[in-house]
């Protein structure tokens, strides 16, 4: 259940807010892109890697017709609606609702199964317990490298080491300062005062959209106005100097309040980063005078899903490839449904009752054959060798995603 909730949001939040970023910013052609093309590189770059690596290996039936089917059933859907070049406000929640449909499906069959709740608990744990081991190993392993390398390696380790926290300063400063420590043990009285006073601000500057930050409001003074962020500033900043002084001692167990704003607050900076790596796209693309869907089927989508294939890569390599096997299908069909299916409600919001158009282009229709075979392919492969995965569809994956970008930068290139 863990799997397509919670854990689904923390591997696509990028996507999620990369796709209504480009949707909301004028750019559906972008989050279209990034979106089928994340997909395709999860459902046959990374799987043929996980493939190549650990196969052959079983999968449980069930769960895996059941994830393919219904990430089939989202593109064909996604797909009538893209040819029919228009999507109305009903179509566009319908994507959210059939997510929705499909937690309470794996909810309803997770539920039948008694021990299901236990053995995925094992799992995790013997996963862990494995990545524990790797680690230690590369650790033992690193350190004896270091005393067999002598001092002047040992030096320089550290002196890399070094730069890398310096660099790292700023940001992890930025984000104790907006983002609280839900843990009892990294409590600190300082960055809890100043999570009061710059969280209200940072969540003010997201709905600028909404009510400009500048917008006057009369406060204390009758006939004086003053900036909406002014106000909301002096207000918790005055609560920020209260809680400084009166809190002195770090609660003893986690509050879910803290736990909720942190949530938040991760997704505001996941959010923020979002746009600005659209920004950068955009520009890039100017620069180099790139269509955008051609950035969107690269650069973005292998910025968004690097993530996952090095996640998978590391499941596959502790021993668990049908772990790693089933998050190439929950993850990106997450990431169309309710991402993707995000920014098309707020934009056919925007225009209801009318239709919010879609411009067609073949790169993006390329895209969905190529998702369409990778899916397809995976279903019936698996199935004819009675769910087991063999290592020669590992390199068959790898290689159709190769095809499908080859066939993106020619149709980019005489599109140009």
């Amino acid at each position: 259940m863990g799997a397509v909730t919670l854990l689904a949001l923390g591997n696509g939040a990028p996507d999620v807010f990369a796709s209504v970023a480009a949707v909301r910013g004028g750019h559906p052609r972008t989050g279209f892109g990034a979106i089928l093309s994340a997909g395709t590189f999860v459902s046959a770059f990374v799987v043929g890697f996980v493939a190549i690596y650990a196969a052959p290996f079983s999968v449980d039936p069930a769960s895996f017709v059941r994830d393919v089917l219904f990430y089939l059933i989202s593109a064909l859907f996604l797909f009538y609606v893209y040819l029919s070049a228009e999507i109305f406000l009903w179509q566009a929640v319908g994507f959210v609702g059939f997510y929705v449909f499909f937690v309470g499906f794996v909810f309803w069959m997770d539920g039948g199964r008694r021990k299901g709740g236990g053995e995925l608990g094992n799992l995790v744990g013997d996963v862990e317990v494995r990545k524990g081991l790797v680690t230690e190993d590369c650790e033992s392993g690193e350190l004896l490298r270091k005393l067999e390398g002598g001092t002047l390696d040992f030096c320089f380790g550290q002196v890399l080491w070094k730069i890398s926290k310096l660099w790292e300063l700023p940001v992890s400063v930025l984000l104790k300062l907006t983002i609280p420590q839900a843990s009892p043990s990294e409590w600190n009285r300082f960055y809890r005062s100043a999570n009061i006073a710059l969280c209200p601000l940072a969540l003010l500057s997201s709905c600028n959209a909404f009510m400009p930050l500048n917008h006057p409001v009369i406060f204390l003074l009758p006939n004086t106005h003053f900036p909406l962020w002014l106000v909301v500033l002096f207000a918790s900043s005055s609560l920020a100097v209260l809680h400084f002084v009166v809190e002195k001692e770090p609660p003893k167990t986690e509050e879910i309040r803290v736990v909720v704003i942190a949530f938040v607050m991760s997704v505001f900076w996941i959010s923020t980063m979002a746009g600005e790596l659209l920004n950068c796209l955009g520009a890039l693309g100017a620069l180099l005078k790139l269509p955008p869907a051609l950035l969107g089927l690269t650069v973005l989508a292998w910025g968004n899903s690097v993530g996952d294939l090095v996640a998978d890569v590391a499941v596959a390599k502790a021993g668990q490839p049908a772990m790693a096997m089933a998050g190439c299908f929950a993850g990106p069909m997450f990431n169309m449904l309710f991402g993707l299916g995000t920014a098309l409600v707020i934009q056919t919001a925007n225009v209801y009752p009318e239709a919010y158009e879609l411009h067609f282009h073949v790169s993006i229709v390329v895209a969905f054959v190529f998702l369409f075979l990778s899916l397809m392919g995976s279903l019936l492969v698996v199935i004819w060798y009675r769910f087991r995965v063999p290592r020669f569809w590992g390199f068959c994956l790898v290689g159709l995603y190769i095809s499908f970008i080859a066939v993106s930068l020619v149709i980019a290139k005489f599109a140009a």
